[in-house]
This record gives C-alpha cells, structure tokens and sequence, in this order.
C-alpha cells in the first residue's frame, strides 16, 4: 500500500532553488533513505513533507489525502525527529513526553511515557530537567517522543547523530523490527552510510536539489560497479562535478 507520494516537488527560497522537480513514492513498511551531501535538500523535503513549509511548486500526498489541506488529521498518524530541534528545556523528559501524549490524545498517557522511557533508556533521567540532558540523550528523548503515538509514518532527520554505537545500534534494530513487525515506513536522512546501508534497502539520492538516483541499495552499488554504498556515494558524487 502507498503510503506518501511525492509529485514534482519544487522549492525555492529568495530566488535559490533548493529543491527541483522531486517525485517518489513510499510504501507500507519500506525504510527509504534519504542521502546527500550538505545543502542537497533533504532537511527541506523533510518539511514540505510534514507541511512545515510550502512548496513552490509540486504535491503531497499522505494515506491519499494532500498536506495541504488535511495537515492536523495527517500528523496523528506521523512523527518526527531531528538532531537540529529541541524539546522545551525547562521541563523533563517526562514532562515533555506528557505534553505531546496529550496532544496525540494517547490513551493510558503515564504508562506510554514510562515505556517510551524505559525503551530509550532514559528512565534515570525522567524527573532530571531537559536542559542538563547530554546531545546524545536529547535525541533519545526525540525519538520516545517519535514513537509516542504509534505512528504510521516516520521522519527521522539524522536520528542517531551524537547517540553512542550501541544506543545508535538499538535504535537502528528497532526502526527495522518496526518497519516489520508493525509496518511503519520510515524516512531518514543519516551521513553514515554503513548505518544507512544497513537499514535502507532503497535510498534516494539528492544533489542540488535534484534526485539523481534513487533504487534498491543493492541495485545502486551494481549500477554503478562499487563494492558498497560508501563508494557508490563518492562515484556519484564525482559524476556530479
């Protein structure tokens, strides 16, 4: 089943063009990958995606219904989490869950908070003001509150920037047992390509604005005679320039 749709997507800000022409499709339970190097427009396609910013040009489309016009019943069913935004610092990771488990309207709100915490491991610091948490805490307490109400879609925005290897190794076997067991698709954009290489099996490549692959990992490093998606990613930038 489609999930998201995205159809000519252009973006331009005061006259520079940070996205041109995007289109793809996402199905249930597919983990997409979303790679590039700095200024490629993935943060922007991210934020058109959740509706965050409007698009120049281009549509859309989540569980079938546009972004634009039914934004507040599309972001029940999706969450997002990013390494470049903070949760209010003044209250504590508990505090902040709760905050959002009411506005998702989650059913039984303490008791989905505690296991979010319990999930990520940040149960001692439940009570601890956000504002003392470490990097590598604060985008722990991101992604609980990502998963919060369970949703369909996912968009992760460097998700395991500043986690240590065996958090950030957890968290990537759970997004994988999500995307199977539950099937929530997911979208997320990482500069460490063997993490990538690891949990996407189809990556969409931008450059400028512009997708300039996008296919099975597999398929990709084949296409392109590399060995892995590290030296597929150099190939094709190389071509680029």
């Amino acid at each position: 089943m489609e999930i998201l749709e995205v159809s000519g997507l252009k973006k331009i800000f005061n006259g520079v063009v940070a996205l041109n022409d995007v289109s793809f499709h996402l199905q249930r339970g597919e983990i997409l990958g979303i790679l590039g190097p700095n200024g490629a427009g993935k943060t922007t396609l991210i934020h058109c995606i959740l509706g965050l910013i409007r698009p120049s040009e281009g549509k859309v489309n989540i569980f079938g219904y546009d972004i634009t016009r039914h934004r507040s019943e599309i972001l029940k069913r999706v969450n997002f989490a990013s390494n470049y935004v903070s949760l209010p610092y003044s209250l504590t990771p508990f505090e902040n869950l709760m905050v959002f488990a009411n506005l998702y309207e989650i059913k039984d709100p303490v008791d989905r908070c505690n296991r979010m915490l319990k999930l990520f491991e940040l149960e001692q610091y439940r009570n601890k003001p956000t504002r003392r948490l470490s990097s590598g805490q604060l985008m722990r307490l991101n992604l609980a509150k990502a998963l919060l109400n369970r949703p369909e879609l996912l968009l992760l925005d460097e998700p395991t920037a500043g986690l240590d290897p065996e958090i950030a190794k957890k968290t990537r076997e759970l997004l994988l047992r999500l995307a199977h067991t539950e099937g929530i698709s997911v979208i997320y954009t990482s500069h460490n390509l063997k993490e990538m290489e690891e949990v996407s099996k189809r990556i969409l490549f931008l450059n400028r604005g512009v997708v300039i692959a996008d296919g099975m990992v597999k398929n990709l490093i084949r296409q392109y005679k590399s060995k892995t998606l590290e030296e597929f990613y150099f190939k094709v930038i190389g071509n680029e320039h």
